[in-house]
């Protein structure tokens, strides 16, 4: 998580001298100012034409940006993934690469937030729909919901998907939801290894570099 912000004063900042007469007047003396106000809109539009190609040269795509209003602070949450999943160890990396680039514009008089803001990046997570044929090969083996149906993708190209026996091509494909499967307890492998790979899918938005 990279948080960013500005010391000093700002204007109409008052001076310890001006706070006695903010007490006669019955206003509050001091208080913070609040976060400038910026169109959100063209604030995501300017942050994602930066960052995608940093995200794609660090070998992730970006899968979507979400920026919202925090309090004081803006919060920034950025998604990618990558063919087997990301890990924590992947988040730190994007993480630095995203940091990196909108200070360098911030540099060079092209500063993409104003005020402090708060970076956060983390995997989609299964809930995310399935649109772009890297979704659909990335759940190869996974139980799907598309087109009123229900079935399990057992492979996927460039062309479409095959579920269960019949083959779809993604101009025929809605949106794909996954479904949640729960193991029955004498059937579920407790070992190291799957305990592995299932704390490096670690879903979504929620998780804080």
């Amino acid at each position: 998580m990279t948080q960013r912000g500005r010391a000093g004063a700002r204007p109409g900042q008052r001076r310890p001298a001006d706070r006695s007469a903010d007490r006669s007047a019955g206003r509050p003396a001091d208080r913070p100012p609040a976060a400038p106000r910026i169109d959100l809109a063209a604030v995501k539009t300017r942050v994602v034409a930066l960052i995608e190609p940093v995200v794609a040269e660090a070998g992730y795509d970006l899968e979507d940006v979400h920026l919202s209003r925090a309090g004081r602070r803006h919060l920034l949450r950025v998604l990618v993934d990558t063919d087997g999943g990301i890990n924590l160890d992947d988040v730190a990396v994007v993480s630095r690469a995203i940091s990196a680039a909108l200070d360098a514009a911030e540099e060079t008089g092209g500063e993409v937030i104003a005020g402090e803001y708060q970076l956060e990046v983390g995997s989609p997570g299964v809930d995310r729909p399935l649109t772009l044929p890297r979704h659909w090969r990335r759940n190869v083996g996974r139980l799907v919901a598309v087109n009123g149906v229900t079935g399990r993708v057992t492979a996927a190209d460039d062309r479409g998907i095959v579920l269960d026996q019949r083959e779809i091509a993604y101009p025929d494909l809605g949106p794909g939801k996954v479904q949640i499967e729960f193991k029955r307890l004498d059937e579920a492998q407790f070992d190291e290894a799957e305990l592995d790979d299932d704390g490096d899918d670690f879903g979504g938005e929620d998780e804080d570099s």
